[in-house]
Protein backbone atom coordinates (compact mmCIF):
# COMPACT_ATOMS: atom_id res chain seq x y z
CA UNK A 1 0.00 0.00 0.00
CA UNK A 2 1.20 3.52 -0.67
CA UNK A 3 0.04 7.08 -0.70
CA UNK A 4 -0.47 6.77 -4.42
CA UNK A 5 -2.83 3.81 -4.15
CA UNK A 6 -5.09 5.47 -1.67
CA UNK A 7 -3.66 4.20 1.61
CA UNK A 8 -3.24 6.34 4.69
CA UNK A 9 -0.32 8.80 4.39
CA UNK A 10 1.32 6.79 7.17
CA UNK A 11 1.88 3.96 4.69
CA UNK A 12 3.59 6.10 2.06
CA UNK A 13 7.29 5.76 1.37
CA UNK A 14 9.72 8.66 1.54
CA UNK A 15 8.94 11.47 3.90
CA UNK A 16 5.46 10.16 4.71
CA UNK A 17 6.47 6.70 5.93
CA UNK A 18 5.56 8.13 9.29
CA UNK A 19 4.51 5.11 11.31
CA UNK A 20 6.48 2.41 9.52
CA UNK A 21 9.86 4.00 10.06
CA UNK A 22 9.70 4.86 13.74
CA UNK A 23 9.97 1.25 14.88
CA UNK A 24 13.60 1.78 15.79
CA UNK A 25 12.68 4.61 18.13
CA UNK A 26 10.02 2.82 20.11
CA UNK A 27 12.71 2.16 22.62
CA UNK A 28 12.41 1.77 26.31
CA UNK A 29 13.88 1.67 29.75
CA UNK A 30 14.21 -0.93 32.43
CA UNK A 31 11.69 0.45 34.90
CA UNK A 32 11.77 -2.15 37.63
CA UNK A 33 15.37 -3.07 38.13
CA UNK A 34 14.65 -4.76 41.43
CA UNK A 35 12.82 -7.62 39.78
CA UNK A 36 14.67 -10.75 38.77
CA UNK A 37 14.28 -12.22 35.33
CA UNK A 38 13.79 -15.97 35.32
CA UNK A 39 16.44 -17.71 33.27
CA UNK A 40 18.67 -14.66 32.93
CA UNK A 41 22.35 -15.46 32.55
CA UNK A 42 25.05 -13.13 33.94
CA UNK A 43 26.84 -11.22 31.20
CA UNK A 44 30.23 -12.60 30.28
CA UNK A 45 33.28 -10.42 30.77
CA UNK A 46 33.08 -7.59 28.25
CA UNK A 47 35.74 -6.02 26.07
CA UNK A 48 35.59 -2.83 28.08
CA UNK A 49 38.68 -0.94 29.16
CA UNK A 50 38.84 2.20 31.32
CA UNK A 51 37.91 5.58 29.92
CA UNK A 52 40.91 7.85 29.36
CA UNK A 53 39.56 11.40 29.45
CA UNK A 54 41.55 14.27 27.99
CA UNK A 55 43.02 16.66 30.54
CA UNK A 56 43.28 19.55 28.11
CA UNK A 57 41.40 22.66 29.32
CA UNK A 58 38.42 24.07 27.43
CA UNK A 59 39.39 26.41 24.57
CA UNK A 60 37.93 29.55 26.08
CA UNK A 61 34.59 30.43 27.62
CA UNK A 62 31.54 28.27 27.11
CA UNK A 63 29.07 29.37 24.43
CA UNK A 64 25.67 30.21 25.95
CA UNK A 65 23.83 27.13 27.17
CA UNK A 66 26.70 24.73 26.46
CA UNK A 67 29.18 22.72 28.53
CA UNK A 68 32.64 21.41 27.70
CA UNK A 69 32.97 17.71 26.98
CA UNK A 70 36.68 16.91 27.32
CA UNK A 71 36.86 14.02 24.88
CA UNK A 72 39.10 11.04 25.22
CA UNK A 73 39.16 7.31 24.61
CA UNK A 74 36.42 4.97 25.82
CA UNK A 75 34.69 1.65 25.23
CA UNK A 76 31.56 2.22 23.15
CA UNK A 77 28.49 0.00 23.07
CA UNK A 78 26.41 -2.11 25.43
CA UNK A 79 26.32 -5.62 26.78
CA UNK A 80 23.22 -7.72 26.10
CA UNK A 81 20.66 -6.44 28.63
CA UNK A 82 18.61 -9.64 28.43
CA UNK A 83 21.50 -11.37 30.23
CA UNK A 84 21.53 -8.89 33.10
CA UNK A 85 19.69 -10.53 36.04
CA UNK A 86 19.18 -7.24 37.88
CA UNK A 87 18.17 -4.66 35.29
CA UNK A 88 17.68 -6.29 31.93
CA UNK A 89 15.13 -6.07 29.17
CA UNK A 90 13.43 -8.01 26.41
CA UNK A 91 15.66 -6.89 23.52
CA UNK A 92 19.20 -8.30 23.10
CA UNK A 93 20.24 -5.26 21.00
CA UNK A 94 22.84 -6.91 18.76
CA UNK A 95 23.43 -3.56 16.99
CA UNK A 96 25.15 -2.27 20.16
CA UNK A 97 27.95 -4.83 19.92
CA UNK A 98 30.76 -5.64 19.74
CA UNK A 99 31.98 -3.17 22.31
CA UNK A 100 34.88 -1.32 20.69
CA UNK A 101 37.38 1.41 21.51
CA UNK A 102 36.72 4.92 20.26
CA UNK A 103 38.46 8.27 20.70
CA UNK A 104 36.73 11.63 20.33
CA UNK A 105 38.14 15.14 20.48
CA UNK A 106 36.76 17.62 23.00
CA UNK A 107 33.66 19.63 22.05
CA UNK A 108 30.92 21.87 23.41
CA UNK A 109 27.44 20.42 23.86
CA UNK A 110 24.05 21.91 24.73
CA UNK A 111 23.19 21.34 28.37
CA UNK A 112 19.64 20.42 27.37
CA UNK A 113 17.62 19.41 24.39
CA UNK A 114 16.62 22.33 22.14
CA UNK A 115 13.40 23.76 23.56
CA UNK A 116 10.25 25.11 21.94
CA UNK A 117 11.33 28.59 23.03
CA UNK A 118 14.66 28.23 21.23
CA UNK A 119 13.10 26.69 18.14
CA UNK A 120 10.52 29.48 17.91
CA UNK A 121 13.32 32.05 17.90
CA UNK A 122 14.86 30.23 14.94
CA UNK A 123 11.54 30.14 13.08
CA UNK A 124 10.92 33.84 13.71
CA UNK A 125 14.38 34.70 12.41
CA UNK A 126 14.24 32.50 9.30
CA UNK A 127 10.61 31.67 8.49
CA UNK A 128 11.59 28.00 8.38
CA UNK A 129 8.89 25.37 7.78
CA UNK A 130 9.47 21.87 9.08
CA UNK A 131 8.82 18.82 6.93
CA UNK A 132 5.74 18.06 9.04
CA UNK A 133 4.32 21.48 8.08
CA UNK A 134 4.72 20.86 4.34
CA UNK A 135 2.05 18.90 2.53
CA UNK A 136 3.17 16.12 0.19
CA UNK A 137 2.94 17.41 -3.37
CA UNK A 138 1.35 16.12 -6.53
CA UNK A 139 4.83 15.97 -8.09
CA UNK A 140 6.00 13.64 -5.33
CA UNK A 141 2.91 11.42 -5.46
CA UNK A 142 1.25 12.00 -8.85
CA UNK A 143 -1.50 9.38 -8.38
CA UNK A 144 -2.33 10.09 -4.74
CA UNK A 145 -5.93 10.92 -3.83
CA UNK A 146 -6.22 14.58 -2.83
CA UNK A 147 -7.33 13.68 0.70
CA UNK A 148 -3.94 12.01 1.29
CA UNK A 149 -1.89 15.07 0.35
CA UNK A 150 -2.01 16.58 3.83
CA UNK A 151 0.74 17.79 6.11
CA UNK A 152 1.19 15.95 9.38
CA UNK A 153 3.40 13.67 11.42
CA UNK A 154 3.56 10.68 13.73
CA UNK A 155 1.78 10.68 17.09
CA UNK A 156 1.77 8.18 19.93
CA UNK A 157 -1.79 7.19 20.84
CA UNK A 158 -2.55 5.22 24.02
CA UNK A 159 -4.74 2.18 23.48
CA UNK A 160 -7.97 1.52 25.42
CA UNK A 161 -6.72 -1.84 26.64
CA UNK A 162 -3.92 -4.41 26.31
CA UNK A 163 -2.64 -5.04 22.79
CA UNK A 164 0.09 -7.25 21.31
CA UNK A 165 3.44 -5.47 21.57
CA UNK A 166 4.73 -6.86 18.29
CA UNK A 167 2.75 -4.38 16.19
CA UNK A 168 3.53 -0.72 16.74
CA UNK A 169 0.59 0.31 14.56
CA UNK A 170 -1.48 -0.41 17.66
CA UNK A 171 -0.20 2.81 19.26
CA UNK A 172 1.24 5.00 16.48
CA UNK A 173 -0.76 6.92 13.90
CA UNK A 174 -0.17 9.48 11.19
CA UNK A 175 -1.97 12.61 12.37
CA UNK A 176 -2.89 15.37 9.92
CA UNK A 177 -1.92 18.73 11.38
CA UNK A 178 0.67 17.37 13.81
CA UNK A 179 3.86 19.47 13.84
CA UNK A 180 6.12 21.26 16.31
CA UNK A 181 3.42 23.82 17.13
CA UNK A 182 0.80 21.09 17.56
CA UNK A 183 2.76 18.04 18.80
CA UNK A 184 -0.23 15.71 19.17
CA UNK A 185 -2.31 17.20 16.33
CA UNK A 186 -4.33 20.35 15.61
CA UNK A 187 -6.18 20.21 18.94
CA UNK A 188 -2.89 20.48 20.88
CA UNK A 189 -0.62 23.49 21.28
CA UNK A 190 2.45 24.73 23.18
CA UNK A 191 0.66 26.41 26.08
CA UNK A 192 2.90 25.83 29.11
CA UNK A 193 5.50 24.02 27.00
CA UNK A 194 8.02 26.74 26.20
CA UNK A 195 10.70 24.85 28.09
CA UNK A 196 9.78 21.40 26.79
CA UNK A 197 11.98 19.93 24.06
CA UNK A 198 10.84 20.80 20.56
CA UNK A 199 9.50 17.67 18.86
CA UNK A 200 8.12 16.69 15.45
CA UNK A 201 11.42 17.70 13.86
CA UNK A 202 12.88 15.56 11.09
CA UNK A 203 16.62 15.24 10.52
CA UNK A 204 16.86 18.06 7.93
CA UNK A 205 14.92 20.32 10.32
CA UNK A 206 17.43 19.69 13.11
CA UNK A 207 20.34 20.30 10.74
CA UNK A 208 18.78 23.59 9.61
CA UNK A 209 18.55 24.82 13.20
CA UNK A 210 22.09 23.73 14.04
CA UNK A 211 23.48 25.48 10.95
CA UNK A 212 21.60 28.69 11.80
CA UNK A 213 23.03 28.55 15.33
CA UNK A 214 26.59 28.02 14.06
CA UNK A 215 26.67 24.49 15.43
CA UNK A 216 26.06 20.91 14.26
CA UNK A 217 24.48 17.68 15.41
CA UNK A 218 26.61 15.32 17.52
CA UNK A 219 28.08 12.16 16.11
CA UNK A 220 26.89 8.99 17.76
CA UNK A 221 30.31 8.53 19.39
CA UNK A 222 30.27 12.08 20.75
CA UNK A 223 26.78 11.57 22.16
CA UNK A 224 27.70 8.36 23.97
CA UNK A 225 30.96 9.75 25.38
CA UNK A 226 29.08 12.81 26.64
CA UNK A 227 26.14 10.81 27.99
CA UNK A 228 28.44 8.58 30.03
CA UNK A 229 29.54 11.68 31.92
CA UNK A 230 32.96 10.25 32.72
CA UNK A 231 31.67 6.94 34.13
CA UNK A 232 33.09 3.63 32.96
CA UNK A 233 30.79 0.96 31.54
CA UNK A 234 27.69 1.81 33.54
CA UNK A 235 24.18 0.82 32.49
CA UNK A 236 22.81 4.35 32.85
CA UNK A 237 24.12 7.87 32.52
CA UNK A 238 24.24 8.09 36.34
CA UNK A 239 25.46 4.58 37.26
CA UNK A 240 24.21 1.01 37.53
CA UNK A 241 21.32 1.51 39.96
CA UNK A 242 18.11 2.45 38.16
CA UNK A 243 16.54 4.43 41.03
CA UNK A 244 19.30 5.39 43.45
CA UNK A 245 17.74 6.10 46.82
CA UNK A 246 14.33 5.41 45.29
CA UNK A 247 14.58 8.48 43.06
CA UNK A 248 13.73 8.56 39.35
CA UNK A 249 16.64 9.88 37.31
CA UNK A 250 14.92 10.29 33.94
CA UNK A 251 11.52 10.90 32.40
CA UNK A 252 10.28 7.53 31.19
CA UNK A 253 7.02 5.55 31.04
CA UNK A 254 5.35 4.09 34.12
CA UNK A 255 2.20 2.04 33.99
CA UNK A 256 0.84 -0.53 31.53
CA UNK A 257 2.25 0.16 28.05
CA UNK A 258 0.76 1.48 25.80
CA UNK A 259 -2.41 2.09 27.81
CA UNK A 260 -1.55 4.71 30.40
CA UNK A 261 1.54 6.54 31.59
CA UNK A 262 0.89 7.06 35.30
CA UNK A 263 3.52 9.81 35.54
CA UNK A 264 5.07 8.29 38.65
CA UNK A 265 8.34 10.08 37.80
CA UNK A 266 6.44 13.40 37.84
CA UNK A 267 5.57 13.61 34.16
CA UNK A 268 3.23 11.85 31.75
CA UNK A 269 4.52 12.68 28.29
CA UNK A 270 7.41 15.07 27.76
CA UNK A 271 8.83 17.13 30.61
CA UNK A 272 10.41 20.57 30.70
CA UNK A 273 14.16 20.20 30.26
CA UNK A 274 16.45 19.86 33.28
CA UNK A 275 13.92 18.38 35.70
CA UNK A 276 16.21 15.51 36.71
CA UNK A 277 19.82 15.59 37.96
CA UNK A 278 22.54 16.23 35.36
CA UNK A 279 25.19 13.66 34.56
CA UNK A 280 28.86 14.04 35.40
CA UNK A 281 29.45 16.54 32.60
CA UNK A 282 26.48 18.72 33.51
CA UNK A 283 24.19 17.44 30.76
CA UNK A 284 20.47 17.03 31.35
CA UNK A 285 18.10 14.47 29.82
CA UNK A 286 20.69 12.41 27.94
CA UNK A 287 18.40 9.52 28.94
CA UNK A 288 14.64 9.71 28.58
CA UNK A 289 12.37 12.66 27.77
CA UNK A 290 12.83 12.69 23.98
CA UNK A 291 15.01 10.84 21.49
CA UNK A 292 17.77 12.95 19.93
CA UNK A 293 19.07 12.99 16.36
CA UNK A 294 22.73 12.21 15.73
CA UNK A 295 24.56 12.89 12.47
CA UNK A 296 25.55 9.28 11.71
CA UNK A 297 23.79 7.08 9.21
CA UNK A 298 22.38 4.04 10.99
CA UNK A 299 23.80 0.63 10.09
CA UNK A 300 22.96 -2.39 12.20
CA UNK A 301 26.44 -3.83 11.52
CA UNK A 302 28.49 -0.65 11.95
CA UNK A 303 30.03 -1.63 15.27
CA UNK A 304 31.15 -4.91 13.74
CA UNK A 305 32.79 -2.94 10.93
CA UNK A 306 34.69 -0.75 13.39
CA UNK A 307 35.77 -3.71 15.49
CA UNK A 308 36.98 -5.58 12.40
CA UNK A 309 39.14 -2.59 11.43
CA UNK A 310 41.03 -3.02 14.70
CA UNK A 311 42.67 -0.43 16.91
CA UNK A 312 40.93 2.70 18.18
CA UNK A 313 38.39 4.45 15.95
CA UNK A 314 39.26 8.14 16.06
CA UNK A 315 36.34 10.57 15.75
CA UNK A 316 34.15 8.10 13.81
CA UNK A 317 31.58 9.86 11.64
CA UNK A 318 29.36 6.85 11.02
CA UNK A 319 29.09 4.56 7.99
CA UNK A 320 29.02 5.79 4.42
CA UNK A 321 25.59 4.29 3.77
CA UNK A 322 22.58 3.39 5.93
CA UNK A 323 21.24 -0.12 6.43
CA UNK A 324 18.47 -1.38 8.66
CA UNK A 325 17.69 -5.04 7.94
CA UNK A 326 14.09 -4.46 9.01
CA UNK A 327 13.62 -1.70 6.39
CA UNK A 328 16.59 -1.91 4.02
CA UNK A 329 15.36 0.74 1.57
CA UNK A 330 14.72 3.45 4.17
CA UNK A 331 17.54 5.98 4.77
CA UNK A 332 17.89 6.20 8.56
CA UNK A 333 20.01 8.21 10.97
CA UNK A 334 20.89 7.32 14.53
CA UNK A 335 18.73 8.37 17.48
CA UNK A 336 20.17 8.37 20.99
CA UNK A 337 18.96 8.70 24.57
CA UNK A 338 15.50 7.13 24.67
CA UNK A 339 12.27 8.98 25.44
CA UNK A 340 9.29 9.34 27.74
CA UNK A 341 7.94 6.16 26.13
CA UNK A 342 10.75 3.98 27.48
CA UNK A 343 9.45 0.95 29.35
CA UNK A 344 10.79 -2.46 30.27
CA UNK A 345 7.58 -3.91 28.85
CA UNK A 346 8.79 -3.08 25.33
CA UNK A 347 12.55 -2.48 25.20
CA UNK A 348 15.39 -0.85 27.09
CA UNK A 349 17.21 1.49 24.74
CA UNK A 350 17.60 4.40 27.11
CA UNK A 351 20.54 2.52 28.61
CA UNK A 352 23.57 4.66 27.92
CA UNK A 353 25.32 2.46 25.32
CA UNK A 354 22.27 1.66 23.22
CA UNK A 355 20.95 2.96 19.90
CA UNK A 356 17.78 4.07 18.15
CA UNK A 357 17.13 4.90 14.51
CA UNK A 358 14.71 6.84 12.35
CA UNK A 359 14.00 7.65 8.70
CA UNK A 360 15.50 11.03 7.98
CA UNK A 361 12.34 12.87 6.96
CA UNK A 362 10.10 11.65 9.74
CA UNK A 363 9.41 13.36 13.05
CA UNK A 364 7.41 12.15 16.02
CA UNK A 365 6.09 13.60 19.27
CA UNK A 366 8.90 11.92 21.23
CA UNK A 367 11.81 13.00 18.99
CA UNK A 368 13.99 16.12 19.34
CA UNK A 369 17.70 17.01 19.33
CA UNK A 370 20.54 19.03 20.85
CA UNK A 371 23.56 20.61 19.19
CA UNK A 372 27.32 20.57 19.59
CA UNK A 373 30.20 22.83 18.58
CA UNK A 374 33.73 21.65 17.84
CA UNK A 375 36.37 22.77 20.26
CA UNK A 376 38.75 24.12 17.66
Amino acid sequence: MSLATGASPARARGRRTAVLIVMGSMAGAALDCAREQPGAVPEAASARAPTIASEAPPPGSAPPGMVWIPGGEFSMGSEDPTRDPICGGNDPMPDTRPIHRVSVDGFWMDRTEVTNRQWEAFVRATGYLTIAERAPTRDEFPTAPPENLVAGSTVFTPTPGPVPLDNMYNWWRYQAGANWRHPEGPDSDLTGRDDHPVVQVAYPDAVAYATWAGRRLPTEAEFEFAARGGLDGKAYAWGDEFKPGGRFMANIYEGPFPIRDTGEDGFAGSAPVAQFPPNGYGLYDVAGNVWEWCSDWYRADYYAQLAAAGGVARNPQGPDTPWDPGAPTEPKRVHRGGSFLCTDQYCTRFRVGTRGKGEVSTGANHLGFRTVKSGT
